[in-house]
């Protein structure tokens, strides 16, 4: 049985991979029967106001969702922003295979090169930030002693 935490995970890299990259470290699909085909609709994105304010609706985000089975019976699903359905195909086939006796060598080919990209990209994003980070500090003059 698959870790529900560790299955987030790597959903969360397929999702967020660009589609060239992800074909790129997996060019190739296994036979496979589509449980649902990639089909295209929209969800409505919440958002909150702080770390307490209320929930709102902010709007809806357009997303490509896939469901398919492995030869072997392994069911696989994939959901990408967006409307590239042939990115959610082949997430959801990474994540049936993620559930197999392949899991290790799907892992090291294409999950720890996406894991490596997310943390460059999250460590740019901070350098950037960090870049325009302002320090401001206060003077103390003799007379104020």
């Amino acid at each position: 049985m698959t870790d529900l935490k560790e299955r987030k995970t790597w959903m969360g890299l397929l999702a967020r991979a660009p589609a060239a990259r992800l074909a790129g470290l997996m060019p190739d699909l296994p036979a496979h029967e589509m449980i649902r085909g990639p089909e295209i609709g929209t969800v409505m994105v919440q958002g909150r106001m702080g770390a307490t304010g209320g929930p709102f609706n902010l709007g809806e985000v357009t997303v490509t969702r896939c469901t398919l089975r492995l030869a072997d019976g392994t069911v696989g699903s994939g959901y990408v922003q967006g409307r590239d359905k042939a990115h959610a195909q082949r997430a959801a086939v990474v994540d049936a295979l993620l559930q197999t006796a392949a899991a290790a060598a799907i892992r090291a080919r294409v999950i720890d090169p996406l894991a490596a990209d997310d943390r460059a990209r999250a460590t740019e994003r901070a350098e950037r930030a960090a870049a325009t980070r302002v320090e401001f500090f206060t003077l103390v003059r003799g007379e104020d002693k």
